[in-house]
């Protein structure tokens, strides 16, 4: 996983119609791991919700875990530094399996009720934003900014499946999704509408944009799936 910074492009006089979405997505980010026995009901409930208009999926495989029996290949100390970041901010514990919602409150990623309530009364703000493909990069579309806003642009592979040989899960064949696999990042000062670059992905991953204020609140987010 890896951190840099965007390559900003030219600030635009206007923002394409089409990074106006009619109704904000709403961010569904999961903290797991493959050495919890607790995590796979979330896993599958992710990819459930992720299917459906409208929901930006994400899992973070924390590291935590790594010394317990099994070494999770997707887990990284990025994905267990958010979670802090998240639970200092909402003020709440560290744990596995943990859905941040919208980037304002934290569940239990596999109470099924609990995840309904918390994308019901949470939102995404309103800010205008736009993901596409360009020639040999993707772009992003931003409409004007009030605040200084954290752009964190995260590359996932859509599924995969790992046979687990230890720990918790011995024995099993898990299948997760939205994984993360590398995270770029940087800060978007108040401005204009403007254009980033951003790094191109590779065939078969997707990409999701998330802007999020100091609070951590999601202000914008956008998803540009595979293909």
């Amino acid at each position: 996983m890896r951190r840099r910074s965007f390559i900003m492009a030219a600030a635009v006089s206007g923002l394409v119609q089409s990074a106006r979405a009619a109704v904000p997505p709403t961010v569904l980010e999961l903290f797991t791991s493959q050495g919890c026995s607790s995590c796979p009901p979330a896993d599958a409930l992710l990819g459930e919700l992720a299917r459906q208009p409208g929901v930006i999926a994400l899992a973070w495989h924390v590291d935590y875990w790594n010394n317990l029996g099994w070494r999770d290949p997707y887990a990284t100390r990025l994905a267990t530094d958010r979670q802090r970041a998240y639970a200092a901010q909402l003020r709440d514990e560290v744990y596995t399996p943990a859905l941040v919602v919208n980037g304002a409150v934290i569940v239990v990623g596999s109470d099924r009720p609990a995840v309904a309530g918390a994308m019901a009364r949470t939102h995404t703000g309103s800010l205008a934003l736009a993901l596409r493909r360009g020639t040999d990069r993707l772009v992003a579309e931003i409409g004007e900014t009030a605040d200084p806003l954290t752009a964190l642009f995260a590359v996932y592979d859509p599924e995969a499946a790992t046979a687990v040989d230890a720990g918790e899960n011995e024995g099993r064949r898990l299948r997760e999704y939205r994984i993360v696999r590398a995270v770029h990042a940087d800060r978007l000062q108040p401005g204009p509408p403007r254009m980033l670059d951003l790094p191109a992905i590779a065939p078969g991953q997707g990409a999701a944009l998330l802007l999020q204020s100091a609070d951590l609140r999601v202000a914008a987010a956008a998803d540009l799936p595979p293909g």
